[in-house]
């Protein structure tokens, strides 16, 4: 007889995010970090970073186990498995779990936050894998798949077999953009909408609605933390690492309290007139192109990669 697993519902936490995250290599000659990063939040939960040696994308994925299958939410910034051996690190971790939880027939579904490049790229290394639901990428297929309807402020559930995950469509920064809320943890996970980090509104008024939406949602049930794809803030308030950066050794940890949604709603609301780059104490928000604020990133970035290489890590 199957070992069924109890997830909590209604009760969320027990796990901890006490983690130093790998953030790049002191020296850029001489890389040190692993490829990959694995944390279990607890034994049904795991986060994992793409090294900075790899991407300086460094984005954080997130692997949810449940007694009939597991969901893969994103699957990094780069395909070749040599470099990030993406695919064999997850068949490790659900191996090592399927040994304490014996079953046959386990699934695996890969999902993606979004459909932007930094998020998907590893999804190649799942192909033919068996047992494997590759979500495609289209807005229209991502509905389809968890069962979202036009209606925005529809919830879907999605369930991993006694793990009911609710899924909401938040598009603004992406058409397909998804957040999901795990009630056995309390995390809600939104991909690059709300991290701490660079929040890109290329469309700003479904951007501002889907802030609502989260912040809505979050006052309805039991957020532990926001999880979000990328850390680009350091700890200073309103600094943040340039675009490009390969070492980030001060960055704000990824987890972010649920109270946060309400200040990205908030300062999202009073730019709704006012397109440019803004800082807040843990996040920018990007209203509109930013043309310039982009290349001032991008300059920014590579001269602090420059002085890396040449003088030694920043400070």
């Amino acid at each position: 007889m199957v070992d069924e697993v109890e997830f909590a519902s209604g009760r969320p936490g027990g796990g901890g995010l006490n983690v130093r995250w790998i953030h790049g290599s002191p020296s850029l000659r001489h890389r040190t970090d692993p490829p990959i990063q694995v944390h279990a939040y607890d034994e049904h939960t795991f986060v994992l970073r793409e090294s900075k040696d790899v991407s300086y994308e460094a984005p954080f994925l997130y692997l949810l186990f449940g007694n009939r299958r597991a969901l893969l939410v994103d699957t990094g910034a780069t395909a070749d498995a040599a470099r990030f051996p993406l695919r064999t690190t997850v068949d490790g971790l659900v191996d090592a779990w399927l040994a304490r939880h014996p079953r046959e027939n386990y699934e695996l579904v890969v999902a993606h936050s979004h459909s932007h490049l930094d998020h998907r790229a590893g999804d190649p290394q799942f192909a033919g894998r068996p047992r494997t639901t590759i979500v495609e990428k289209e807005p229209d297929r991502v509905r389809a798949f968890f069962g979202l309807s036009e209606d925005l402020d529809a919830i879907a559930r999605f369930d991993l077999g006694g793990r009911v995950l609710e899924v909401l469509s938040i598009p603004g920064h992406h058409p397909a953009s998804i957040a999901i809320y795990d009630p056995a943890t309390g995390f809600l996970l939104t991909g690059d909408t709300v991290c701490p980090g660079r929040l890109y509104a290329f469309d700003y008024p479904a951007f501002a609605a889907s802030l609502q939406r989260l912040a809505n949602f979050a006052d309805r049930h039991a957020v532990t933390y926001v999880m979000g794809g990328h850390v680009e803030m350091s700890e200073t308030p309103g600094e943040d690492y340039p675009v490009g950066s390969l070492y980030q050794p001060h960055e704000r940890p990824v987890q972010m309290a649920a109270s946060r949604l309400v200040a990205v709603r908030d300062a999202a609301e009073s730019l709704r007139s006012a397109p440019g780059a803004y800082p807040f104490e843990d996040f920018w928000i990007y209203h509109g192109p930013c043309t310039g604020a982009l290349l001032h990133q991008v300059v920014r970035g590579k001269l602090r990669n420059l002085c890396h290489r040449l003088f030694g890590p920043p400070a």
